[in-house]
């Protein structure tokens, strides 16, 4: 078994400064560890750090992060960060592949550790210091070299796989728009064209939320009720389930509803606009106003006409606390009813569509969890 190094031996500090301007591109560092436009977007400042191709950055500021540290491995083109951030390279990438390290930082048990060793009392940081004092497996090169080569070839089919459902999204919305919003005029609407409301696709459906304070309602295997969050945390269109799931006591103790299989999921709070489709039956919170899609407009047009419209519906429903639109409201939107045969056409294409997009999605999900299972393996090494 790989002995344990100290990473201080492997990696020195950088605070190379701005000061000429020269560097134009500002970024910041999500907690998913990638680099990113700054939230706040602030004239370039002289003080600010450059990060150069094949350098380490991350926000020593742990307080407020979520569960994770935000740290990156520079591979675009040379960028700045804010002061506070810590900016460092390796030594010696013949002793320590970047990519390696990186991988190491990704692992949970890094994250937990990092917020663990923070200190400070208002806000907590994780100091150079403490990154120094990282211990971790250090195998010869080569052995770096394709452990990094075969966490990279499944990521990469992951990244390509994403390429692909973002193109057939692409394609569907470019023939939803041609075929049901181009050259449409719902004052005016073509010979045997309907103008109607969202409330005629099919019926809206609220949800609910078991009270937290009977533990006896919920579970982690049961039956499926989702969030936003979810919607957020999954970031993919075909939701089976949510985070936990909810008892039968818990679901009758509520006022939520089973949806059914493709039903088109809506989140119409904490943000508007969320959309998923329904896999298998699951019920939500009351954060959705979902639709069952009448047999005979099909859960394609539903989806995409909300996809069309959700920027609108969302602008046009900011309360003030948060934004929120009611199943009244929402069932209220005019949109067009084309006729049947051309709903029909139209949904014929999307399922071939959607079927290929829920195999690469499911694929996606294999490949993650087999690189988790690599990440979580270094220690191991």
């Amino acid at each position: 078994m790989t002995s344990y190094k100290r990473l201080g031996e492997f990696i020195e500090p950088i605070d190379e400064r701005n000061s000429d301007l020269k560097v134009k591109l500002a970024q910041g560092i999500n907690n998913n560890k990638y680099f990113q436009a700054p939230k706040q977007v602030a004239t370039n400042s002289r003080a600010d750090k450059i990060v150069r191709t094949g350098y380490f950055a991350y926000n020593r500021a742990t307080t407020r992060n979520g569960d994770k540290i935000s740290i990156a491995y520079r591979q675009g083109p040379d960028c700045t960060v804010s002061s506070a951030y810590q900016v460092f390279r390796i030594k010696n990438k013949k002793l320590l592949n970047p990519k390696y390290l990186m991988m190491w930082y990704k692992r949970p048990d890094f994250d937990r550790y990092a917020l663990y060793m923070s200190k400070g009392s208002a806000h907590e940081f994780f100091n150079w210091e403490e990154m120094c004092d990282v211990m971790l497996p250090v195998p010869s090169i080569d052995e770096q070299n394709r452990i990094v080569a075969e966490y990279e070839a499944i990521d990469n089919r992951i990244s390509v796989n994403k390429r692909i459902i973002e193109k057939l999204e692409q394609t569907a919305m470019t023939l939803y728009r041609h075929t049901f919003v181009e050259g449409i005029d719902q004052d005016n609407p073509p010979e045997g064209w309907e103008v109607g409301h969202i409330s005629d696709l099919g019926e809206i459906v609220s949800g609910a939320t078991p009270s937290t304070e009977h533990p006896e309602y919920w579970t982690n295997d049961g039956i499926h009720w989702l969030s936003p969050a979810d919607l957020s945390k999954q970031n993919k269109k075909f939701i089976s389930r949510g985070d936990r799931d909810i008892t039968e006591a818990g679901y009758k103790s509520a006022s939520t509803r089973m949806l059914p299989t493709g039903s088109v999921l809506f989140s119409s709070r904490a943000p508007i606009g969320l959309l998923g489709i329904a896999v298998n039956e699951v019920c939500t919170n009351q954060g959705f106003k979902s639709i069952i899609p009448k047999k005979e407009i099909g859960n394609g047009y539903v989806y995409y006409t909300l996809k069309h419209m959700k920027e609108m519906i969302a602008s046009q429903n900011t309360g003030s606390t948060f934004a929120e639109v009611s199943g009244k409201t929402l069932g209220q939107y005019s949109v067009v009813l084309p006729p049947q045969g051309l709903l029909v056409d139209f949904q014929s294409i999307i399922e071939k569509l959607f079927r290929y997009q829920y195999s690469l999605e499911k694929e996606i999900s294999i490949l993650s969890t087999v690189n988790s299972l690599r990440l979580n393996s270094l220690e191991k090494k």
